[in-house]
């Protein structure tokens, strides 16, 4: 399968990125905030759901890069920026217009973790940096009953 490339300059771009990224994990240390550039690029192990929903499911991960541009700020919940090789789960990306095109994108984590980004306005990009491997397990989430 062919790298994966994409960049989002809206909430519905946005969503199909946010659809490729699920279940992405990442390492605190491999989120880096470039606050002279206004950037923020993180440095994710992205499932690769399309291999996975194939006719022949094939269970792989992928290096890829998350990049955001035009950043003013960035606060986090419930993440130890000094905890390098703690492993947070990707769960969603998503825009929250402010003062359009300005907004706040909310990258949400398992386990009440998250990272808010202050935004002049939404400019992001996922990129694969190369070849896949194999990975044993599918991520599965529990069902929540009504």
């Amino acid at each position: 399968m062919d790298p994966l490339k994409l960049i989002a300059l809206d909430t519905d771009d946005l969503e199909v990125i946010s659809t490729h990224l699920q279940d992405a994990v990442v390492n605190v240390a491999d989120i880096v905030w470039l606050r002279s550039e206004k950037r923020v690029v993180l440095a994710l192990n992205r499932f690769d759901w399309e291999a996975a929903a194939s006719d022949q499911p094939q269970y792989r991960r992928r290096r890829t890069a998350l990049r955001f541009e035009r950043v003013n700020g960035v606060k986090c919940r419930n993440v130890q920026p000094k905890d390098k090789d703690a492993v947070l789960n990707l769960l969603s990306v998503e825009f929250q217009a402010a003062d359009p095109p300005a907004g706040v994108v909310v990258l949400t984590f398992a386990g009440g973790a998250a990272l808010r980004l202050e935004v002049e306005c939404l400019e992001a990009e996922i990129s694969d940096l190369g070849p896949a491997w194999a990975t044993k397990l599918c991520p599965a989430h529990a069902v929540e009953q009504a």
